[in-house]
């Protein structure tokens, strides 16, 4: 075959996926959208009659409030990312319907109306965290760009995780990760530092790989990197160390840290990396917990929450949240029938005890089930991925993601101590809400490359 038909064959193939390809994808994400607008639906009117009695018009806010924003953020994808994921979108926006429904479900029984209700404050994050997933689909037309600007974001992302530390900024809170603007509202930079941080690991590794994976000792059945290989690793653990530390942040420690870990696992291949990276962790856990009090008194909390010394005081919230779970059994009580507002910050740390409480086992299976649907893809656009880079960190992004779920869930159930993270799209929270959704934004920036690109057959 000549190059003038391959040529050829190459500008028929890309015409045939612009044209058959999108449609079958525009249908298909339209049919999940509207299944998504269905179930938020839902969920919103069975609140409204559990706790009411009635449906109002503020069920017309909520619901229409967010398809409305979830249809603009359509129309940009199917006008400049026409290949992109269909199923990724669509979970989001179910997990995030769920979440508001939860928070106004609590507003309700709390009483609270207006500016003070935390499910308007929600809905409000949701129109800037989809503003800011469209100006991601807009503004980044090739995510290979980010690889350029590597260092960058590695200084982006340290820096924001300082931010906190700087006086006048920060405010006083439990743990040192808040940032206070003017006054006006709060925002936490660890959440955007997440990000950045996948974005310098992905562009490091990439540089270095051949150095993590070319030399080694034997031994065990696997290759183990030399010490000179274990710097990177061993100043990413020093680094979480010093946010746990220095901010009392015990989550965005263990986030980062395993972020790193997960990304140099898919970089390398070499298993060698994981156990280091578990030994690691443990390592840094067992000393923060004999060393740093807060640490400890997580850790107090954690193996001996039901003791009455403690379910008075500093366990009562994990106690009444797992209560809280107890009461919903298999089926739940019912959105809208429940009393998951006696447990403390029901509609950020404990939103999923929240949510156990009134959907039961049942209900909080299909969330955990969207969440493992939500990586998979995500894992998926990354292997599916032609470069090394956008592999990294459609793989790093997705990780994340299901790392804070475990991190969160195993909290608030008492398999693990519990950290101060947020329950992704489902918590109530700004800082966080932006963020998931510009990672929402960069897998489907991710995706829509891999599948335009086009594939030449020859034979």
């Amino acid at each position: 075959m000549t190059a003038e038909e391959i040529s050829t064959d190459t500008s028929v193939l890309r015409a045939l996926k612009r044209i058959r390809m999108p449609a079958t994808h525009r249908n298909r994400e339209l049919a999940l959208l509207a299944f998504s607008f269905v179930i938020n639906g839902s969920a919103l009117a069975l609140v409204q009659l559990g706790a009411t009695g009635a449906i109002d018009a503020t069920f017309l806010y909520y619901c229409g409030g967010l398809t409305v924003l979830v249809l603009a953020l359509h129309i940009v994808l199917r006008l400049r990312a026409r290949d992109a994921d269909p199923f990724v979108v669509p979970i989001a926006t179910v997990l995030t319907g769920l979440g508001i429904a939860m928070i106004y479900r609590i507003d309700l029984e709390k009483k609270v109306e207006g500016w003070s209700a935390l499910s308007i404050r929600q809905l409000v994050w949701t129109a800037i965290a989809m503003a800011g997933a469209i100006a991601v689909v807009l503004l980044l037309r090739n995510y290979r760009v980010l690889f350029r600007y590597t260092y960058v974001f590695g200084f982006v992302g340290i820096a924001l995780l300082l931010l906190p530390l700087v006086p006048g900024l920060g405010t006083n809170a439990n743990a040192d990760v808040w940032v206070s603007v003017a006054g006006l509202f709060s925002f936490q930079p660890g959440e955007l530092a997440k990000i950045a941080l996948a974005v310098f690991f992905a562009g490091y590794l990439v540089r270095t790989r051949e150095a993590l994976t070319s030399v080694g000792t034997r031994f065990l059945g696997m290759t183990w990197p030399r010490a000179r290989e274990l710097g990177p690793l061993l100043l990413i653990w020093l680094g979480s160390l010093a946010i746990i530390v220095l901010q009392r942040d015990l989550g965005t420690g263990l986030l980062i840290f395993g972020m790193f870990v997960a990304m140099i696992y898919v970089a390398t291949g070499k298993t060698s990396w994981v156990l280091i990276g578990v030994v690691l962790a443990v390592v840094g856990a067992i000393a923060a917990s004999q060393v740093l009090p807060y640490v400890q008194a997580r850790f107090t909390n954690w193996l001996d929450a039901f003791n009455p010394s403690l379910m008075d005081n500093s366990s009562m919230q994990l106690v009444t949240g797992i209560f809280g779970l107890a009461q919903g059994g298999l089926i739940g009580t019912g959105l809208g029938q429940g009393r998951p507002g006696l447990t403390p910050l029901a509609r950020s740390d404990y939103i999923f005890p929240s949510l156990g409480e009134e959907l039961g086992l049942v209900g909080v299976f299909a969330i955990l089930c969207l969440y493992m649907l939500f990586v998979s893809r995500g894992i998926r656009i990354g292997m599916a991925g032609q470069d090394d880079f956008g592999k990294l960190l459609a793989t790093g992004l997705s990780f994340t993601i299901a790392l804070q779920v475990f991190i969160m869930v195993g909290g608030v159930t008492r398999v693990i101590p519990l950290t101060g993270l947020t329950t992704p799209f489902l918590a109530a929270g700004g800082s966080s809400l932006v963020a998931n959704w510009i990672i929402v934004a960069l897998l489907l920036r991710i995706s829509d490359a891999v599948r335009s690109r086009p594939r030449v057959v020859i034979g």
